[in-house]
């Protein structure tokens, strides 16, 4: 009788642990794509904007960008330029040399100053 009480403890404990599992897994999965939503552009958006080219019009053609992920796409870029404000996105192209490559838009008086592009860190 004991015996068999621990193992349906055991059962119980295996089951609980394999649902937690799968959750977590599914969780993850949702950020993943959540990421891949908010970051991932287009190259051929980034060739078809301009620097000089009104804020809301390439703002329009971009995804939020607002995502976990958005500080480790600063780094290993330049400098950015004084007083604009950058958003930062993973290009949905292949990849260069086995990296990521970061396409980042930087905006200063309602106009896009700067566009930079550099592989992943």
């Amino acid at each position: 009788m004991a015996q068999r009480k621990g193992c349906l403890i055991g059962c119980g404990v295996a089951l609980v642990l394999g649902v937690g599992l799968a959750v977590a897994a599914v969780f993850g999965m949702g950020k993943v794509l959540d990421m891949a939503d908010k970051t991932l552009l287009d190259p051929a958006v980034y060739a078809a904007v301009k620097t000089g080219d009104a804020e809301s019009e390439v703002r329009a053609k971009l995804p939020s960008g607002e995502s976990f992920v958005k500080s480790a796409l600063k780094e290993g870029g330049p400098a950015e330029p004084e007083g604009s404000v950058c958003a930062w996105y993973v290009s949905s192209g292949d990849t260069r040399n086995g990296k990521e490559t970061v396409l980042r838009f930087c905006f200063k008086d309602g106009k896009l100053a700067e566009k930079a592009e550099y592989p992943m860190r």
